[in-house]
């Protein structure tokens, strides 16, 4: 029989739409301002915490909508802002050594939905408001680390194979692989050293440059390798970063080969956020070396070894230049203020770490061990490549001596004052920065802004569907209508899939691609009415001119849509930010306008004519 769904189809089809709409509903809910508090490495929120945070709030009469605490976070939502800007200064002031406090947003979505897993749309940075930054890596300062760990590496297996050298020169460029050149006095040691050194070192390429030297690059495999290692960890710790502001859902991805994409939707606390990602604090513990006169060491008497160093007030040290442990073994710190009023940060380390530690301060006992503050600072210069100069800034913050063997736990000394060893802690306990990074963008968008542009993208779809919806109903008439109302249910297949899905986020360029969606849905039922016409002018009956509209329509509906979402999963794949939404809207919404288009409409069609004897259509 022409026209004609079987009960299962229509059933069905009202289900399908009976979800859509229950996960759409969540949208039509704002978002309540919050408080959210969690718990650092050691430290889990639990009902003791919320009592404490209860207290403190009644103490201070602010006035909160819900309190919660669930899977070790608590959230404290608030009618208005300055409610919640109060209730942050004051948490802020009371818990900020033991827990992470951060400004949020969260919808106000009724209990009842939130229970079966019913959320709004996940909001984009240019709707909901927040911070972007563009962060840039400097990678040649750990691949001079590296060649430097490599010259060190050579000239003592020379040495210990008795092949001597005259003297050693490097040269290094970001574009160009770090080379360093050795020297000999003959080429037949030269030879010597060569067989040598390539049997032992085979991530280095060693070859002879003129006739007394050899040349030592790394390969073009392991640069790429230890760039892409580089790049992934600084990932890593900008993610545990952004988790200490308290951050929800950020965007953090890879841009090129040395720079990195932050995006975090919702953040108000911008100039934190800045100090945080932008912090390059590490530290490095090393043996002084007392054996050395430090007036002998200023005139360039220090062995090859040592180093000079200086600390906080300006006095040189020596220290041994091998490093016992850096702040990459450091898993949790928490500063405080000890028996004799100074700052102090207790450092706890993982298993690897307390392994090296104990072994080396079992064997060490008596001699002094210093702590090294190392941080990168913007020198204000760029190179002649276009890259920000970072100059290194190195300070003597502790000299210990090694009383007994240590071994997870201990403590950092010598810090100017609890501000500063809040924010050491901090940057350690987040992680420590494979190499040195630098802010080179940063775009802030407010809330208002965010709201504003949601106000216009929600017009101009609204103008775009009435439009539409004017449109088809005054020259399709009750085809139109169909057709007006399969536009409306698109809408709501469109948001309610958005919901539904974790990854899908709702952008400015997101809410264009929606209204295009919504063109698209038009344009396939102007194709479907107009076929459906030309077959009646044709002389074919009615009920036969409705199935052979829709047959003959299918085939250019389906063809249309298949380019413009081959064009949307590359756009999708190839992407990132703003674009990379406008992608996800697209694909979503040229399924669901097909689905809509082609069963929908035809659905409430063979609803009001199918297996009827009609003479003449309102088309």
């Amino acid at each position: 029989m022409l026209n004609h769904y079987p009960l299962w189809k229509y059933l069905a089809l009202i289900f399908l739409l009976f979800i859509s709409l229950l996960y759409a509903l969540p949208n039509l809910y704002g978002e309540d301002p919050a408080v959210q508090i969690t718990g650092t490495h050691n430290i889990i929120a639990n009902e003791t915490s919320l009592n404490q945070v209860r207290n403190l709030l009644e103490k201070e009469k602010i006035v909160s909508k819900a309190i919660t605490l669930k899977k070790g976070i608590i959230l404290i939502c608030f009618k208005d802002t300055d409610a919640q800007l109060h209730a942050y200064e004051t948490l802020m002031v009371k818990l900020r050594d033991k827990y992470i406090i951060a400004l949020n947003l969260v919808p106000s979505t009724l209990s009842w939905l939130a229970k079966l897993g019913a959320r709004p749309i996940k909001l984009g940075l240019d709707l909901r408001g927040g911070v972007h930054f563009l962060i840039e890596v400097d990678m040649n300062s750990v691949l001079n680390k590296l060649q430097e760990q490599n010259i060190d590496s050579l000239c003592f297996a020379l040495r210990q194979k008795n092949i001597p050298y005259t003297s050693v020169s490097k040269f290094n460029n970001f574009y160009v692989n770090h080379s360093t050149t050795i020297n000999f006095a003959n080429s037949t040691t030269r030879d010597v050293a060569i067989n040598y050194l390539s049997s032992h070192y085979n991530n280095l390429v060693i070859s002879k440059n003129g006739s007394q030297r050899l040349k030592v690059l790394m390969n073009n495999e392991y640069l790429r390798k230890i760039r892409r290692s580089i790049l992934q960890q600084n990932i890593s710790v900008l993610r545990n970063r952004v988790n200490q502001l308290g951050v929800t859902e950020p965007l953090i991805q890879r841009q090129g080969a040395n720079r990195i994409v932050i995006e975090l939707p919702g953040i108000q606390d911008m100039v934190r956020a800045k100090e945080i990602l932008g912090a390059t604090a590490t530290l490095e513990f090393r043996l002084q070396n007392t054996n050395v006169n430090v007036n002998a060491a200023m005139v360039g008497q220090v062995p090859s070894n040592s180093e000079v160093k200086n600390t906080r007030e300006g006095q040189p040290i020596i220290l041994y230049k091998r490093v016992i442990l850096t702040g990459n073994h450091i898993i949790n710190s928490t500063s405080i203020t000890n028996e004799y009023n100074q700052a102090q940060v207790n450092i706890l380390l993982d298993n690897e770490g307390g392994s090296i530690i104990s072994n080396f301060t079992k064997d060490n006992i008596g001699r002094p061990m210093a702590t090294l503050l190392i941080e990168y600072k913007n020198s204000g210069k760029k190179d002649t490549n276009g890259h920000i100069i970072l100059v290194r800034e190195e300070k003597v913050i502790n000299v210990a001596i090694i009383q007994s063997r240590l071994g997870n736990n201990f403590c950092i000394t010598g810090i100017a004052n609890l501000v500063e060893a809040q924010q050491l802690s901090l940057l350690l306990r987040a992680g420590t920065l494979i190499a040195p990074i630098q802010i080179i963008e940063e775009r802030t968008i407010g809330p208002a802004l965010g709201v504003q542009n949601i106000t216009q993208g929600l017009t101009a779809c609204f103008c775009s569907l009435t439009t539409s919806i004017i449109f088809m109903v005054f020259y399709y008439r009750k085809f139109g209508l169909i057709a007006s109302s399969a536009l409306l249910i698109n809408l709501v297949l469109i948001v309610g899939t958005m919901s539904l899905l974790p990854g899908a986020t709702l952008t400015m360029p997101g809410i264009a691609g929606i209204v295009l969606t919504l063109a698209v849905a038009v344009d396939a039922n102007v194709l479907i009415n107009e076929r459906i016409k030309e077959e009646i002018s044709n002389g074919r009956s009615i009920q036969q001119a409705i199935h052979y509209g829709y047959k003959g329509a299918f085939s250019s509906i389906v063809d249309a849509n298949i380019i413009t979402l081959i064009t949307a999963i590359i756009l999708y794949t190839l992407t990132t930010g703003s674009i990379k939404g406008f992608a996800i809207a697209t694909i979503i919404g040229v399924l669901t306008s097909m689905f809509t288009t082609i069963v929908g409409t035809r659905a409430i069609v063979n609803l009001l004519y199918g297996g009827k004897r009609i003479n003449r259509l309102s088309i």
